[in-house]
């Protein structure tokens, strides 16, 4: 199979938001949740039940995994057996209640075909209405709806494994879910392969991730500390009080105050080890760095500028200080600053540690 290393910033430039998920990705992450199925209805509301994985996985493991029932819901198709065509304004639902005649394997005349009046979008109401009936919501939603499609779970308090871009964390809608513990990252780590309609390519698109509010075993890992504290090695912010820490693998064991800590220490955090405070504000989060513009900083354009600060352009950026080489180069009052404009997790360890 030819295989496409398309990002996932060129997919969306092709306002391609389809991407068939692979089942070794879902067998992949479902093993980890195996026992949270027993008696449940699982609700896959953002797929194509023909060529969608997700529909296949749950009705082959329907027995094993204990699954009370099965419903998957298809946008802007009708016919059974053309389902991803977005042919029609009307669509279906797929209803799976097990296996009747004893060889475990999901029949035609086993799976309920029912006809839906809209056309299937998670938002309508006779979706919505299907979505309060379920228990656990698991399926990859359209990248561009994620917010909205979160938003939708949260207001009806449902459980769920979804797949969606890392840096969604970064979302004013998102990061509160975050910070609040009422959703994390899932068990595998970022960067997956899909498969994209009408072609055997496969994108890899490399944050996606997957979401979810069910417990799993990574988010109760401790992480390991080894370094101490040192404020040369660590220097503050000019305009908030935490340290800059460049790397997940450099926090400090002893410090008891508010740390930056890159994106990815997500991958790492245990909420029981680290206390998440907030993020920098980048127009979404307020109290923190970004939210304090200074009109005193001139950006540094050639490297022999550096040595006297005398050109250059003012701006309004508000990056956090590094306190190291290979970045943004500022100056005030005659000094130079040095600092990136990478984003920022503002965490802190626990009373505990």
């Amino acid at each position: 199979m030819a295989k496409s290393n398309r990002s996932l910033k060129a997919a969306k430039a092709e306002k391609n938001d389809e991407f068939y998920t692979l089942m070794p990705t879902i067998e992949d992450e479902m093993e980890h949740y195996r026992q949270c199925f027993k008696g449940k209805v699982v609700l896959c509301n953002c797929d194509d039940p023909r060529m969608s994985n997700f529909f296949r996985y749950f009705s082959l493991k329907f027995e094993s995994l204990g699954l009370k029932k099965l419903v998957t819901t298809c946008y802007k198709s009708r016919d059974a057996d053309l389902f991803s065509r977005h042919d029609s304004e009307s669509a279906v639902y797929l209803e799976y209640n097990g296996d009747k005649d004893g060889d475990r394997v999901p029949s035609a005349d086993e799976i309920g075909v029912k006809p839906l009046a809209g056309d299937g979008d998670f938002r309508s109401k006779e979706c919505v209405a299907l979505l309060k009936k379920a228990d656990i919501v698991v399926t990859n939603p359209p990248f561009s709806l994620f917010r909205e499609y979160v938003a939708q779970l949260m207001s009806h308090k449902k459980q769920f494994i979804i797949i969606g871009n890392m840096n969604a964390i970064t979302y004013k809608e998102i990061f509160p879910l975050i910070r609040d513990e009422k959703m994390w990252y899932g068990e595998s780590p970022s960067g997956m392969e899909f498969r994209q309609p009408n072609t055997d390519e496969l994108a890899k698109l490399g944050f996606a991730i997957w979401f979810t509010n069910l417990p799993n075993q990574r988010r109760n890992e401790e992480l390991t500390l080894l370094k101490k504290y040192d404020p040369k090695s660590y220097p503050k912010y000019d305009n908030y009080d935490a340290i800059e820490v460049s790397k997940t693998a450099d926090i400090p064991e002893d410090y008891r105050g508010v740390m930056g800590v890159p994106i990815s220490f997500l991958n790492k955090h245990n909420p029981k080890q680290f206390k998440i405070v907030g993020m920098t504000q980048r127009g979404c989060h307020d109290n923190f760095p970004d939210t304090r513009k200074y009109d005193n900083y001139w950006e540094v354009r050639r490297a022999d500028d550096v040595a006297t600060g005398q050109s250059g352009h003012k701006t309004n950026e508000n990056p956090v200080l590094r306190g190291i080489g290979g970045k943004k180069h500022y100056f005030t009052n005659g000094r130079r600053k040095v600092h990136s404009a990478y984003q920022r997790l503002f965490v802190e360890l626990r009373s505990t540690q």
